[in-house]
């Protein structure tokens, strides 16, 4: 019960002292935001709104995370207040859980900015929403993993969203956001399925607009399978380079 007791003070902690930092509202908020009416903007058709929507809804998630990891873990890390956390009788696994879940929180609700823009746009009655629930949430904690694997590997702030940018501007244009797979070219085509937001990408296409490539039960496995592999390796890292 203690255990919990911490886990849901660090969250709050977290929630109150980084939702509002400056690269969480630049990164998290405005670059979404800004995509999602730039996109909406210029689509005409309904259409045209459900077949870009996955893709603003997935940009949303990943910019929302792994800017949210970047300013706690790399923040704390600086200030050594990480430190005071670490030698706390908590076990590992559930304070990076406590650590994450902020941001997991965050990547959802960011996801629901363009839902909302597009609900008075077009007519989303015809999507499949429990597929499309499960791959925002699972989107959302593979790409938060995704940032506490970026946010151990540096120690500065500037330096984790420079390399989080390594990652997320590839993904952007590789993992069928807006370019479909099919249309790749064909060397650059196998980058595509080792990035997990692809696959979180697709189920969001079959449960909207029904334009998925991917088995959705098989995406669901490769992003449940990405989440705890970075959530694994993140953590070996924290113990080798901040314990040991």
């Amino acid at each position: 019960m203690k255990s919990w007791i911490a886990f849901w003070n660090i969250l709050m902690k977290d929630m109150r002292n980084y939702y509002l930092k400056p690269p969480n509202i630049s990164w998290g908020i405005i670059f979404p935001f800004a995509w999602t009416l730039m996109f909406f903007l210029r689509s005409r058709t309904a259409f045209d709104v459900q077949s870009i929507l996955p893709g603003v809804v997935s940009m949303s998630i990943l910019f929302g995370t792994t800017s949210m990891l970047a300013v706690t873990i790399t923040f704390e890390r600086k200030s050594r207040s990480f430190e005071r956390l670490l030698l706390a009788p908590l076990d590992l696994n559930l304070l990076m859980l406590a650590k994450t879940t902020g941001a997991i929180i965050f990547g959802v609700l960011n996801a629901f900015v363009p839902i909302f823009f597009a609900l008075f746009i077009t007519d989303l009655s015809d999507v499949n929403w429990f597929p499309a629930l499960g791959s925002i949430l699972l989107m959302a904690v593979t790409s938060t993993f995704l940032g506490l694997f970026i946010a151990v590997s540096v120690s500065e702030v500037f330096e984790a969203q420079t390399f989080s940018n390594f990652f997320r501007f590839p993904m952007i244009f590789l993992c069928g956001l807006f370019i479909p797979l099919g249309e790749l070219p064909l060397f650059i085509r196998p980058l595509s399925f080792i990035l997990p937001l692809t696959y979180g990408v697709d189920i969001l296409k079959n449960s909207i607009n029904g334009s998925g490539v991917i088995q959705p039960w098989l995406s669901f496995l490769v992003l449940l399978g990405f989440g705890l592999f970075l959530f694994a390796f993140s953590t070996k890292n924290i113990k080798r380079k901040w314990i040991y």
